[in-house]
């Protein structure tokens, strides 16, 4: 994990940076948990956007599908499918859509001429593998595409995550990697390349007996420290699991809650609630949190084992 930093400095270039949808929610566990979650252990094939090491625990033959209400006329949409391989092995495909909707197009008076759309997307692929009892790890690979009106850019990225589980203990620890690469086409009539929004994360979650709940701590963005205090790169979860077949979860993502803050006046930013119900082989998960300043925005999971 520590050579990823070093990794990744290889590859940015210009200083510019792009593919930031790539830090929006998809999984609306995880968001539910802060936005940046990457610990909890489910049967739950969202997990794959955030660590595709939890897909050792996702139930074979599993299809999931994601809505996420942006703001405006914007819309997050992905798919995902993953399928068992031996007894060890899970392989994942997956797809993400970042559709920013029609906007004006104007020449160089003002005047609108006409309209054009705007799109990002995400097509990746995961392979995760049980090391032993307790140890999981994934790889996963991704093509990144935008198209704004006329301009595209291409970029190839990947993922490196790593689980510890100790189920008698109620345990997890998590590693991750994200968004390790650099862009092939550049969007710029220029040339100039961006860089990917690379992230190195840890997390651990940690359930207990005596009682329905779970606590999860994420640091999140940790090669990072230019402009943020060290509290910034925190995210608390707390799950209520009143059973087997549902959940209820908080979080507070510190960062979050700096950026956000309008004006230096309390609001709701930082925080997300959402729930969850498993009813035989479906599972729905519905997840509200603010992910921008313009709106906030409501994440929505639905998840099938064929």
């Amino acid at each position: 994990m520590a050579f990823l930093s070093f990794a990744t400095s290889l590859w940015a270039q210009d200083g510019k940076l792009g593919y930031q949808f790539l830090n929006i929610p998809v999984s609306a566990h995880s968001a539910a948990l802060g936005g940046a979650n990457i610990s909890i252990v489910e049967d739950d094939a969202s997990m794959m956007w955030t660590n595709a090491a939890m897909l050792t625990n996702v139930s074979d033959n599993s299809i999931v599908l994601g809505y996420n209400s942006y703001i405006r006329s914007s819309h997050l949409m992905s798919a995902g499918y993953t399928k068992a391989i031996g007894e060890r092995g899970t392989w994942a495909l997956g797809a993400q859509m970042l559709d920013y909707g029609k906007m004006d197009e104007t020449n160089d008076e003002g005047s609108v001429i006409g309209s054009f759309s705007a799109k990002d997307l995400n097509f990746q692929t995961s392979y995760s593998y049980m090391l032993s009892d307790y140890w999981s790890g994934a790889i996963t690979a991704k093509v990144l595409l935008s198209n704004y009106a006329n301009y595209s850019s291409t970029a190839l990225g990947a993922d490196l995550a790593l689980n510890y589980f100790n189920e008698a203990h109620g345990f997890s620890f998590s590693a991750v990697g994200r968004n390790l690469g650099g862009q092939v086409k550049s969007l710029y009539d220029d040339g100039t390349k961006e860089s990917l929004p690379f992230d190195l994360a840890f997390g651990m979650s940690k359930d207990f007996a005596n009682a329905p709940l779970r606590v999860s701590l994420t640091a999140d963005d940790v090669t990072h420290w230019d402009d943020v205090n060290f509290i910034q790169h925190f995210v608390l979860g707390l799950d209520i699991l009143p059973s087997s077949n549902t959940w209820v979860a908080l979080g507070y993502n510190f960062r979050r809650a700096h950026e956000m803050k309008v004006a230096n006046k309390r609001n709701w930013s930082g925080f997300s609630i959402g729930a969850g119900l498993n009813v035989k082989k479906f599972k729905v998960g519905v997840t509200y949190g603010n992910y921008h300043v313009a709106a906030s925005s409501l994440l929505i999971n639905a998840g099938f084992s064929l």
